[in-house]
């Protein structure tokens, strides 16, 4: 299977360009698109409503998952019915089979990596927001644990490894995603893990367990020089 991945296409209002040829052009190259969230710039209703005319260009099956600047306006629950009644299949902790191959799909969270992680400790505040970093990974296992394919792709948003948001300033790091992320992913076997989030990131890195993971960002620069990876699963 050919899946063709991209994040970050912070669709606006105001925004005289068209993703319509794109999606054409994807649906001839791939056979599932796969969008890693931020699909729109304010999580407006009408930029939803612009990014679903688009789609109709599309013939090929569409997966994918939120982003952060989807929650922005409070609107993200009629943000996803309007792409999902645009046939995209919008995960957010479910999981899904096309042609012997599953997705899994949860936005992520931010919270750090490694040994500098930021602990659930002090203040009820930093507990809340450790909290919904783990509450994200829990939702993750849950859904991986429903998936029966052999093939896998696991659709975030929030990075799970520092490999790909290379080149991002260190201070940022904590707030670009989570290995948390990672160390639930890598307790399954999967075929590709692909993010978006870090637009200054790189497309290539690995899981501490040596898994493929992949910055699909539309301003990562990609073999092919496309705004979208192609990967063959």
């Amino acid at each position: 299977m050919r899946v063709a991945a991209m994040g970050d296409l912070h669709v606006r209002e105001d925004n005289e360009s068209s993703y319509r040829d794109l999606f054409g052009e994807i649906s001839r190259e791939a056979d599932v698109l796969v969008l890693a969230g931020d699909l729109t710039d304010l999580g407006k209703p009408k930029e939803a409503e612009l990014l679903a005319q688009d789609l109709k260009a599309c013939s090929i099956p569409v997966i994918g998952v939120l982003g952060n600047h989807d929650y922005e306006c409070g609107a993200h629950e009629e943000v996803a019915h309007i792409l999902r009644d645009a046939g995209m299949r919008v995960l957010d902790g479910q999981s899904c089979e096309i042609d012997g191959v599953g997705f899994v799909g949860v936005k992520g969270f931010a919270g750090g990596f490694g040994r500098r992680m930021l602990g659930s400790f002090g203040e009820p505040a930093i507990k809340q927001f450790v909290g919904e970093a783990m509450n994200e990974t829990l939702r993750l296992e849950n859904a991986m644990r429903q998936v029966k394919a052999k093939r896998s792709v696991v659709i975030l948003h929030y990075a799970p490894v520092t490999d790909t948001i290379e080149s991002e300033p260190l201070e940022i790091y904590p707030f670009l995603g989570s290995s948390r992320l990672a160390e639930t992913i890598d307790r399954f076997q999967v075929s590709a893990i692909v993010h978006g989030h870090a637009h200054r990131g790189r497309y290539e890195g690995r899981t501490p367990g040596g898994q493929p993971v992949y910055n699909v960002a539309r301003h990562i620069e990609k073999p092919g020089g496309k705004p979208y990876g192609i990967l063959e699963i």
